[in-house]
């Protein structure tokens, strides 16, 4: 395939000067898609599985998942430290991204099969050692694959838009099997009215996911092959990965102060975002008292938020900086995700079973999705663009230990959100396997509370470190000529 072209191009440059070619960008995209598979049959089921229906106090159910965020915090970035520098004839990336299907499908499908005989106490130890493992193994494709999209364009709002593809195909994705899991695995039986409260049904969707989510990986990992030669290698002069030289890597990234904002920033959204996720289910299930069936269309009109942002940002970022974009969209996230409970609050929200409820539901979640699709590629945008600034002030790519960040905040949500949620489901003594309807006022009056004008906090704060973020369009262009001056000073 000539738009795939093979041909060598110089130690430290990006695959491209510009425009990349639209198949890879397809090809790449794709994997992002099998992160969201993962993630969202872990993410968005695993809570409301251990709680509701294994009875694991949620506060145990959380720490499991914070635990895991412990190892995240090395593992993430070893991986992208180890990495940027590896040699081998599949380059730097794919041999970790080759590695990991196998162990993540295993662990995900353990985690909703846990031993009968199990109790809390053992049920939180299966969860907590099978959420390090499964999200270790996720890391070696997540992180490599990132990075893998930052090293294929140079160009400011190219990049743009490989990260707008690849966010199109993650929400496609996470939502596809959103619908498919509220659609057919959590359908209605004899037995369960609410599928979701059918331990057996979370099995299926354990089997589905890992086999969806890793034969998409190892697609996207092969049909990647082919611009393998056309990536940057690592500097001659770079020394070989040891633990003093990992150390170097992360305060070195750590010293870059729009890199530092970008990810403080990162990580308090995280938070908001992660616990509105964890506790989305006991959302829908006891305070809109949705059914699965109804549940369903929620994700499936979200699928217009990605298609909007894709569409959208790169414009946008032709025609704004990077940062105002980021920090609008922040807003609108946190507006749009606090509107529908405070306005139930004070009574101009549609009652419970009434028509119009689930429309406005829907319209809220596509204008919250929306900007959030926009904020995350903007994001992931800006930071190929720190790495040619880490380039310029430091002589070392980075995109590995970089996009770590990007892996390990989206763990952190998950991390985060769970012990959040977890330690409100106890606070408030929210009951056990209870039928929707039947949960006292104020406990569901107190869960919304924790859904809306709480979990957004974090978020808010988010806000000001994100104004802080430094480089502009103008900065960046700088930086590239210099670069290129320097790598073409070093060529000859």
């Amino acid at each position: 395939m000539a738009v795939l072209s093979s041909e060598p191009v110089p130690v430290g440059a990006s695959a491209y000067p510009d425009r990349v070619p639209y198949l890879l960008k397809i090809v790449y995209g794709i994997g992002a898609a099998a992160e969201a598979i993962i993630s969202v049959a872990f993410n968005s089921f695993n809570f409301f599985f251990y709680t509701n229906i294994m009875g694991v106090p949620g506060t145990l159910a959380g720490l499991a998942i914070t635990i895991a965020l412990f190892f995240d915090a090395i593992t993430d970035p070893l991986v992208g430290s180890i990495s940027d520098r590896w040699k081998s004839k599949l380059g730097r990336r794919h041999p970790f991204m080759f590695a990991a299907p196998i162990p993540v499908m295993t662990c995900l499908f353990l985690i909703y099969t846990p031993p009968e005989s199990f109790e809390s106490f053992g049920l939180f130890l299966w969860l907590t050692v099978l959420t390090v493992l499964m999200r270790s193994s996720m890391t070696l494709f997540h992180v490599p694959h990132l990075a893998l999209g930052a090293e294929l364009s140079a160009d400011f709002t190219e990049r743009t838009r490989v990260m707008s593809i690849n966010t199109l195909f993650g929400a496609l994705g996470g939502i596809g099997i959103a619908v498919i899991a509220y659609s057919y695995f959590f359908a209605a039986t004899p037995e369960y009215e609410n599928g979701l409260l059918n331990r057996t049904a979370y099995s299926t969707l354990a089997v589905s996911a890992s086999i969806f989510g890793g034969v998409v990986m190892v697609i996207s990992t092969v049909l990647t092959m082919k611009v393998i030669p056309r990536l940057p290698k690592p500097l001659v002069d770079l020394p070989r990965f040891s633990i003093k030289e990992f150390i170097v890597d992360c305060k070195s990234a750590l010293e870059n102060r729009n890199y530092l904002m970008l990810l403080i920033g990162y990580l308090l959204l995280s938070a908001t975002l992660g616990t509105r996720e964890t506790i989305n289910l006991h959302m829908n299930t006891y305070f809109w008292e949705f059914l699965p069936e109804q549940i369903r269309y929620i994700p499936l009109f979200a699928l217009v938020a990605p298609i909007i942002g894709f569409v959208v940002t790169a414009p946008l970022h032709e025609r704004f900086e990077k940062k105002p974009v980021i920090i609008f969209s922040l807003i609108a996230i946190l507006v749009f995700a606090t509107a529908p409970i405070v306005l139930r609050i004070v009574g101009f929200f549609p009652s419970n079973h009434s028509v119009a409820l689930l429309p406005t539901i829907i319209t809220f979640t596509v204008l919250f999705a929306t900007f959030g699709v926009i904020l995350y590629i903007s994001a992931m945008s800006a930071l190929a663009d720190i790495a040619d600034e880490q380039e310029l002030m430091t002589h070392r790519r980075q995109e590995g230990v970089f996009y770590a960040a990007r892996s390990f905040f989206a763990k952190a949500s998950s991390g985060l959100g769970h012990l959040l949620a977890g330690i409100a489901i106890d606070v408030i003594q929210f009951p056990v396997s209870a039928e929707p309807g039947s949960v006292d006022a104020e406990k569901v009056f107190q869960l919304g509370l924790v859904d809306g004008p709480i979990a957004v906090i974090p978020g808010g704060i988010a806000v000001f470190f994100y104004l802080k973020y430094k480089l502009t369009r103008e900065k960046h262009a700088e930086i590239q000529t210099a670069l290129v001056k320097r790598r073409a000073a070093e060529a000859g």
